[in-house]
């Protein structure tokens, strides 16, 4: 169990009118970010990207461009964390904000929450707790409380500020979006997802806590950088890991399609997609 849930760690489209820069010229976009601005998991990968970063050319960033006619340079990576903009996150990978430059016109990230390991640590913690206590009462929040909200306020807070700080300053004319992470649990525990997302009934709200945390700090960094939050929160309400396929846009621990779980499917990058052209008004 423990080996599947540390995997998750590696991290038909609507036609529009051309969005288009100064000039009547297809927007210079470039998007950076982890395996939620990569795709990671979904098929067909990008055969362009290193093999680490496991890009799909169903990415978010891909339905962007092909939606809006856009200039896309991708360069999402499974795995990123915010030290990676400014740094090679594997040997022969430049650091993503090597893509940025003054021509930019728009930006899209989802960035933060490999950082402390959030993610991957908080889902291996509260899967492991949760099979060993049989799915009944909260194991993982008692065992961690609340520390997982206070390496985000003391590192990743910051982190987050000082990479959209980065990005505005080697672009100063583009638009920023930084996505939300959609809702990986539901609101509360579903009585048939543990044979899929083996969670313990008292840590389903409490994971959906510490996501909502990190989402709240992405939309404070943004707030105080000048960058645009992109909030996935009422979009991806009813689509968690615990719904069927079809209607879920988060692949679930087991029994899931993606071969990196609980990240986004296909239909969820769309979704993220759909948000992040509404948002950004890109349309």
């Amino acid at each position: 169990m423990a080996a599947v849930l540390a995997a998750a760690g590696t991290a038909t489209l609507g036609l529009t009118a051309p969005a288009q820069a100064t000039g009547g010229d297809p927007l210079d976009y470039v998007a950076l970010g982890d395996s939620f601005s990569a795709g990671s998991g979904i098929l067909p990968l990008d055969l362009t990207a290193p093999l680490l970063c496991a890009r799909s050319t169903a990415n978010y960033p891909h339905v962007v461009a092909q939606r809006t006619g856009a200039k896309l340079t991708d360069v999402t990576c499974g795995g990123a964390q915010t030290k990676d903009f400014a740094g090679s996150q594997y040997p022969g990978v430049a650091p993503q904000l090597d893509a940025v430059d003054a021509d930019t016109d728009v930006v899209t990230l989802t960035i933060g929450g490999n950082d402390n390991n959030t993610f991957i640590g908080a889902i291996v913690a509260c899967g492991s707790a949760g099979v060993l206590s049989g799915g009944k009462g909260s194991p993982c929040k008692d065992a961690n409380g609340d520390k997982f909200t206070k390496e985000i306020d003391a590192s990743t807070y910051p982190a987050l500020k000082n990479a959209l700080r980065a990005v505005k300053a080697k672009a100063p004319n583009a638009r920023v979006g930084i996505l939300g992470y959609p809702w990986i649990v539901p609101a509360k525990a579903d009585p048939g997802c543990f044979a899929k997302m083996p969670i313990a009934t008292g840590d389903v709200p409490y994971l959906r806590d510490l996501q909502a945390h990190l989402n709240k700090t992405v939309q404070r960094a943004a707030s105080e950088t000048g960058a645009t939050f992109v909030d996935l929160a009422a979009a991806s309400e009813g689509h968690d890991a615990c719904k069927p396929l079809g209607t879920r846009w988060i692949e679930p621990v087991l029994f899931g399609t993606n071969f990196v779980p609980v990240h986004p499917n296909a239909l969820g990058e769309k979704g993220m997609a759909d948000q992040a052209i509404g948002v950004l008004k890109l349309n």
